[in-house]
């Protein structure tokens, strides 16, 4: 623990670090790859609505031997629908039948009183119409397209449009690989995988909320100054900030991960596998991207800037102003110290950045202090005779 907190903190102090902006071309096809995966997978399977969407009927048996496996087939046989059944923990049973009629539902549950040997009364029979699923629906895309519009609006007064535009990509991403694994696993969607999609955009957003912080500051007039490009400082900040968000990942999915393979998993907890999917693999989309996506769609849409395309051009003009000075006084190695001097003593209005112009983008190390010119120039210390 202590080796990565020293990794830390080299790279909030930019010593060292991974150029993730630069190579925004390959996360953004990962990116692409993986979301087409989910839509393929959710055209293809589709989404296994649950009955609070898709209507039918829920039985509720009193306290029976008959096992779950023996109650699902003949629930199957009387309805003609795929049942699922829950064992209560008061071993009584929970049999759920979608797109049952009332006419139906009645059949199925005079042959469940049969097959368990009690009278028809004793098995409580509810009744879910698909309008009421429908009016779930509704009102959770209403919910998600309000918070998606005040995500923009806050983002954008906060910051500014281009993190508005970059963090509503991010959210979208993140909701369409949840979706698509959801269609790919097969697992039932529930009122609780309603409620896991929109807490996890919650999280994504806590992310890179926390980037988009970090860039904000060390973007802080930029203008004034042409050692780094804006790419280049998103790629620093980025980096500062690389530990705690992945930290705060971590924490939170341990939790989500209990909750996910051994309550649904061991215990079988239908509501639990449903918000627990939906968290899992939303938290991890979250956290890659607001690191992979949601920085580099910044930059992209920044360096469009014609002040940052002119601070681009500032700073190659100097790096390479600095690499000739370097290159000509290579024999002795004094102009290239004079060169590196010069390119130190600029008035760049950027305190606190470490590193040599012509260091990698991304990849920083500690400041290089000028050598003094009349050093072993003087006479020895002591008194002159």
């Amino acid at each position: 623990m202590s080796k990565l907190g020293s990794i830390g903190a080299r790279l909030y102090r930019g010593e060292v670090g991974y150029d993730f902006v630069a190579k925004r071309k390959i996360w953004y096809g990962i990116s692409i790859l993986i979301t087409i995966t989910a839509i393929v997978g959710l055209a293809v399977r589709g989404l296994n609505m649950g009955i609070d969407f898709s209507g039918g009927a829920v039985f509720t048996t009193p306290t029976t031997s008959v096992s779950a496996h023996a109650a699902e087939e003949t629930a199957k046989e009387a309805s003609g629908h795929t049942a699922i059944v829950q064992k209560l923990g008061n071993k009584s049973l929970r049999i759920q039948v979608s797109e049952l009629s009332t006419s139906d539902s009645r059949q199925t549950q005079e042959a469940l009183a049969k097959k368990l040997d009690v009278p028809t009364d004793k098995i409580n029979t509810d009744i879910i119409g698909p309008s009421w699923g429908d009016q779930i629906a509704n009102k959770a895309w209403m919910g998600l397209g309000i918070f998606m519009v005040l995500v923009v609006i806050y983002l954008a007064i906060a910051f500014e449009w281009r993190m508005a535009i970059a963090a509503l990509i991010a959210l979208v991403h993140d909701l369409s690989i949840t979706v698509g694994v959801y269609a790919l696993v097969g697992f039932e969607v529930t009122p609780g995988t309603v409620i896991g999609l929109l807490t996890i955009l919650g999280y994504s957003l806590y992310d890179t909320v926390v980037v988009f912080d970090g860039l904000k500051e060390s973007a802080r007039g930029i203008t004034k100054q042409s050692r780094y490009t804006y790419s280049e400082i998103a790629n620093r900040s980025l980096n500062g900030t690389l530990v705690r968000s992945i930290n705060t990942t971590v924490v939170a999915l341990l939790p989500v991960a209990a909750l996910l393979f051994i309550g649904g998993g061991f215990l079988g907890a239908g509501m639990l596998n449903d918000i627990s999917l939906a968290l899992f693999v939303g938290l991890a989309a979250g956290a890659y991207s607001s690191i992979f996506i949601a920085t580099p769609l910044v930059a992209d849409l920044k360096e469009r800037d014609p002040q940052m395309k002119a601070l681009a051009k500032r700073v190659r003009a100097k790096r390479a102003s600095a690499a000739a000075k370097a290159e000509a006084g290579g024999a002795d190695g004094s102009a290239a110290d004079d060169a590196a001097d010069d390119a130190a003593d600029e008035p760049d209005d950027d305190e606190g950045d470490d590193g040599d112009d012509t260091a990698a983008a991304g990849v920083v190390g500690p400041r290089r202090q000028p050598a003094a010119r009349n050093r072993g120039r003087g006479r020895p210390s002591g008194k002159r005779r």
